[in-house]
């Protein structure tokens, strides 16, 4: 056992046996005692342990099952949400439009215009933002770029710098733009159930998109710069750049020039049309989860579709849903049986919004330091932060939201997040050493969590979001 381990176990065992105690914190119900016994064990299992976050999160749900702190059908209800739904569907359109090769047309589209290094940077930039539309969770939109970025490292062969910092740059922008849209991350969904179940407020497709791209587009070419500026020299940036559609068909097994063929107008069209109906949800009232699902059908029929079901059900990360589906369920027994009121019940009442919000952002940027699933920081840091703003006058929208926003930054180490690990063991082409890492986070850190609390702050309040209640 290491180091990281034992402190976990004694730090959980040593609070459980203080909460085990009746007379320690009076006002402590014993359902409430109940849920942060489990809420505690199942953090320090998270952090100090190697065990799967999904296994931890059900043996979580299912022990507050059973002591009666929620309900069977509340545990099982959460595999029924609309949001699990969406990410479901979300993924089966995912593999039609993986299947069809429609990434590697859409990157020659943009790529090949770039004559700088700098254009070719914040055009890879652009083109990565737009698919957090496309793929759902950040480690499927890491997959379905990773050829194009093998192609590019092929075609600048001779230019190593350019080639580690586009490695650097994919993730990067990856899991900062992820906070696009709902579907960008399980984190956000987790976040809107949250939300929903303390304080009744529904976060949509629409609103999410309005309050997220945005930022999502400003952390990205932030971001992009900064790579840009801390893994080349000006001597690598000063150099011309021309990319040829031809040089990237040479290195891609689909094709990426020449006529569309059908299944490709076919599947661009559905998912236009998916998108579009997505974001004008208040004209039409249709959920976004209803017409992921007609989408999904449509993707995956004999006639029209691109893939069949049965194969696109299998790139869905069934042990993502049920890693969401119990932490929700851990959500609703923190927010139900007074536990999250009684943790920030000591906070001071008469706390500055922007103080309170400056803690939760800080707070959330760091977290992925000792948990590293996005969803896992989520899942512990938000109904606690949506019950603490609640007890000091803050929105709990913006709250929820700036600290799902800032949790989307895990660049430190390369065990972060799941598509810096992808593109640091990549092999036949160079990459970046953790060091690389350690010289971007020192920068990109703090401008990141300033840049969400600016928005916090300032944007979001002009868009119908305000930081005081």
């Amino acid at each position: 056992m290491n180091l990281r381990s034992t402190t976990a176990l004694c730090v959980a065992l040593s609070l459980c046996a203080l909460l085990a105690i009746p007379r320690n914190f009076p006002g402590l119900g014993g359902d409430a005692r109940l849920t942060l016994v489990v809420f505690v064990l199942a953090t320090c299992a998270w952090i100090g342990t190697s065990i799967d976050d999904t296994y931890i999160a059900l043996g979580a749900g299912l022990a507050l099952t059973v002591t009666g702190v929620i309900s069977s059908d509340t545990l099982f209800g959460t595999l029924g949400d609309a949001t699990v739904w969406l990410l479901i569907c979300a993924f089966v359109l995912a593999a039609a439009v993986s299947r069809t090769g429609l990434a590697g047309r859409a990157a020659v589209f943009l790529v090949s215009g770039a004559r700088t290094v700098r254009q070719l940077v914040h055009l890879t930039t652009a083109a990565l933002v737009v698919t957090a539309f496309a793929v759902p969770a950040t480690s499927g939109r890491a997959a379905l770029a990773l050829p194009v970025f093998l192609a590019l490292a092929k075609v600048l062969a001779d230019r190593k710098r350019l080639v580690v910092m586009l490695a650097l740059l994919f993730p990067t922008v990856i899991l900062l733009s992820a906070v696009a849209t709902l579907i960008g991350a399980g984190a956000h969904l987790i976040t809107v159930s949250v939300l929903w179940e303390t304080t009744g407020q529904h976060i949509g497709f629409t609103q999410w998109l309005l309050l997220g791209l945005p930022l999502a587009v400003a952390s990205s070419h932030l971001a992009a710069e900064l790579v840009l500026l801390t893994t080349t020299r000006r001597a690598d940036r000063r150099g011309p750049v021309h990319i040829t559609p031809e040089q990237i068909q040479r290195h891609s097994e689909q094709p990426v020039t020449g006529p569309w063929s059908q299944a490709e107008k076919r599947c661009t069209l559905l998912l236009a049309t998916v998108i579009v109906l997505w974001c004008s949800e208040p004209l039409h009232r249709v959920p976004p989860a209803l017409v992921a699902l007609i989408g999904a059908v449509i993707a995956s029929s004999p006639a029209l579709g691109t893939v069949r079901l049965k194969d696109a059900l299998k790139t869905v990360p069934w042990s993502l849903l049920l890693f969401m589906a119990a932490t929700m369920a851990m959500g609703v027994a923190l927010a139900d049986s007074g536990a999250a009121q009684w943790l920030v019940s000591g906070l001071p009442t008469n706390e500055s919004p922007v103080l309170f919000l400056t803690v939760v952002i800080a707070v959330s940027t760091a977290a992925h330091l000792l948990l590293q699933s996005r969803s896992a920081r989520s899942s512990v840091l938000v109904p606690l932060v949506v019950a603490a703003a609640v007890g000091v006058g803050v929105n709990p929208v913006a709250a929820a939201l700036a600290s799902t926003a800032a949790a989307g930054f895990c660049h430190t180490l390369p065990a972060s997040a799941k598509p810096v690990t992808l593109f640091s063991q990549i092999t036949g082409a160079p990459t970046y050493a953790p060091r690389d890492l350690l010289r971007l986070s020192a920068v990109l850190a703090p401008l990141t969590a300033a840049l969400v609390l600016f928005f916090a702050v300032a944007v979001w309040p002009l868009l119908g979001v305000s930081v005081t209640r």
